[in-house]
């Protein structure tokens, strides 16, 4: 098995950070889950580099996945086009059709992902979330039209709740990146044998005022700032893991059997 993503931030793991404080998420947790799960080694790929618009993705990251022949692809991609005066659902959803055709023509195997609805806890939530439905109902209708499986994690309830976002507030936290991989290893039908669709324990987040403030100066300005200077927290970063990286089935917990 191959699989590659393909994608912005959500794709390359930002909010779930490892040990060393390199970025893991849920495209990492769902090859590790396809090695243990088929019982096989799994080639993985992962060409996502936060701050990318859809067009890139499709235009760019896309074309250079499919050149190394996987047997499958995640795309994410549009988050950041509706946070973004101007932004076309009509147009994101031709993008994204014209992945559709690539990988159809490439004979590989393509499931689309939606992001996770931040909008609740952002500034401006209210036209976010506005633009996010209208996109997610739109791409639920082309990939219904194409045949292909669309991960819905915009709609996903659970997800909304302030204990899967990381301190940014537009990130999931290892906690959301759990609970999406648990549903995409859930769509290629392998069991969340990790539990990591069970709703999450912990209260919701309650901020302080203090807490406000600071997160406004720590994130909201400097998006504001890269905004107004044409800069993308993208800029001059490489792909994730930019060539197959292989990985081999966890060994089977001593004591337990299949």
């Amino acid at each position: 098995m191959k699989f590659a993503a393909v994608g912005d931030s959500f794709t390359e793991g930002l909010g779930d950070e490892r040990p060393d404080g390199t970025d893991r998420g849920w495209a990492d947790l769902v090859a590790e889950g396809l090695a243990t799960g088929l019982a096989e080694p799994v080639d993985y790929l992962n060409l996502a580099i936060r701050g990318r618009l859809l067009a890139p993705i499709v235009v760019d990251q896309l074309p250079a996945a499919l050149a190394l022949q996987p047997d499958l692809v995640s795309l994410n991609g549009g988050g950041n086009d509706i946070m973004r005066p101007g932004a076309d659902p009509a147009e994101l959803v031709a993008l994204l059709e014209r992945a559709i055709g690539l990988c159809s023509d490439s004979g590989v195997r393509l499931i689309i992902l939606s992001g996770a609805d931040p909008s609740a806890h952002l500034p401006f939530g209210k036209v976010i979330h506005r633009r996010g439905n209208e996109l997610a109902a739109a791409v639920t209708r082309l990939c219904s039209a194409h045949g292909v499986t669309y991960v819905d994690n915009w709609s996903d309830e659970e997800l909304r709740r302030s204990v899967y976002w990381s301190v940014d507030r537009l990130h999931l936290n290892s906690a959301g990146h759990r609970r999406v991989a648990g549903r995409l290893l859930g769509v290629l039908g392998l069991p969340d044998r990790a539990g990591w669709l069970e709703p999450a324990a912990t209260t919701d987040v309650r901020r302080s005022l203090r807490e406000n403030t600071q997160y406004y100066r720590d994130f909201v300005v400097p998006w504001v700032q890269r905004r107004l200077t044409g800069r993308s927290s993208g800029d001059g970063r490489i792909p994730k893991v930019a060539q197959w990286r292989r990985l081999s089935p966890e060994p089977p917990t001593a004591g337990t059997s299949d």
